[in-house]
């Protein structure tokens, strides 16, 4: 599934989210305000009362719920995903905070098309169990000076894909969980948005 070029329409981009879906808002606004051209499709989320829905309703974006409660067989499952992706001509899976794996057939499917964010600087702090504040906690725990922000290709792993794009941000003596949460997340905003365009450039290949 290849990507467009320039003379074909637009990225046009699924997403995947389970919570707040705050990085999928900033791509929104980057395709609102014009820096992206690319075109936001569907979002899915395994949580029916997931913040991202409502992100997504308010954008007039095409919305589901697809859950192990809907679909209680993960084959099911990740069928009902591709289906809807396909449906919607996605050509391009941004998982914005989804916390599960993706399944076989849309990996398959969707082969080096499906990008992730991770809060920390992979291969450091990821893998099962890696995400939210406990990323944040494990680099405080260790006393690292710098984390920062790792847009990776995703795999049958968690966190394990090839990466591209990193950005870091400094550790503060006095960070917290939660402001260090806060100084990433603002990084990650940015970062997701400028790997698109320069995936749209042309100046990013994907793997």
């Amino acid at each position: 599934m290849p990507l467009p070029s320039q003379t074909r329409p637009a990225l046009r981009l699924g997403f995947l989210a389970s919570h707040g879906g705050s990085n999928m808002q900033a791509i929104l606004d980057a395709c609102q305000d014009g820096r992206l051209t690319a075109e936001p499709a569907v979002v899915i989320s395994n949580n029916s009362e997931s913040n991202a829905l409502v992100r997504a309703r308010r954008a007039g974006v095409p919305a589901y719920h697809l859950s192990a409660n809907v679909h209680t067989d993960p084959e099911d499952l990740d069928a009902a995903i591709l289906d809807v992706l396909d449906r919607h001509q996605v050509n391009l899976v941004i998982l914005a905070g989804y916390m599960r794996l993706i399944g076989p057939k849309t990996i398959a499917t969707y082969q080096r098309r499906i990008l992730n964010i991770h809060p920390a600087l992979l291969p450091s702090f990821g893998g099962k169990g890696l995400f939210g504040p406990a990323v944040h906690e494990a680099v405080l725990a260790a006393g690292d000076s710098v984390t920062g922000v790792t847009i990776h290709v995703v795999d049958e792993q968690f966190d394990s894909g090839p990466i591209l794009a990193q950005v870091t941000v400094p550790v503060e003596k006095d960070d917290t969980t939660e402001s260090l949460a806060a100084r990433v997340l603002a990084q990650e905003h940015l970062l997701f948005v400028e790997t698109l365009k320069r995936i749209e450039r042309g100046e990013l290949k994907l793997p």
